[in-house]
């Protein structure tokens, strides 16, 4: 049986790329020509990657131990 703390990595990991997933596939096509919003989203975008990154390899640890 996982942790709780775990369970919650897990758990955050799915949401963070379920968004990034929103944000690459319906956010940034719906800002349409507003490069302010497009830049945001690709700001956004970036931010979700490296925590989606940093979430899988704590998990990674976390079930080698």
């Amino acid at each position: 049986m996982l942790d709780n703390h775990i369970y919650n990595l897990l758990l955050q990991a799915t949401e963070e790329h379920k968004s990034l997933w929103r944000i690459k596939n319906e956010y940034k096509k719906d800002a349409g020509n507003c490069e302010v919003c497009r830049m945001f989203w690709e700001k956004v975008e970036k931010n979700k990657e490296d925590l989606a990154s940093e979430l899988t390899e704590l998990i990674k640890n976390h079930l080698k131990q």
